[in-house]
C-alpha cells in the first residue's frame, strides 16, 4: 500500500466514522483541535486503524502525534515495518 492509498483510506474513515469535514483534513491540521477529536474519539481511531490496516496500536503511540501528517506517517511506518 503506497502513501496515497494510506492517506485516502485514513481520510475516508475520518469522514465516515468521525463525521469530519473533508475540507478540514489537511496534513498540517491538528488532530485534536482542528478535527475536534476527544479522548473517546482517539479510542475509536485506534479501533479504526486496527480494522483498516491490520496492526495493533498502543495508545501511547498517539502521544507524539499532533497533526494529520504525523498520523499518516505513523500508519505508513507501521505498515513498512510489518512488511519488512
Amino acid at each position: 500500500m503506497n502513501q496515497q492509498e494510506i492517506i485516502a483510506r485514513i481520510n475516508a474513515f475520518m469522514v465516515e466514522d468521525f463525521e469530519v469535514d473533508e475540507q478540514s483534513i489537511t496534513p498540517e491540521a491538528n488532530l485534536k483541535e482542528t478535527l475536534d477529536l476527544d479522548s473517546l474519539d482517539y479510542i475509536d481511531l485506534v479501533v479504526a486503524i486496527e480494522n483498516n490496516f491490520g496492526f495493533k496500536v498502543k495508545p501511547e503511540d498517539f502521544q507524539t502525534m499532533t497533526t494529520v501528517q504525523d498520523f499518516y506517517n505513523y500508519v505508513s511506518n507501521r505498515l513498512e515495518t510489518a512488511n519488512a
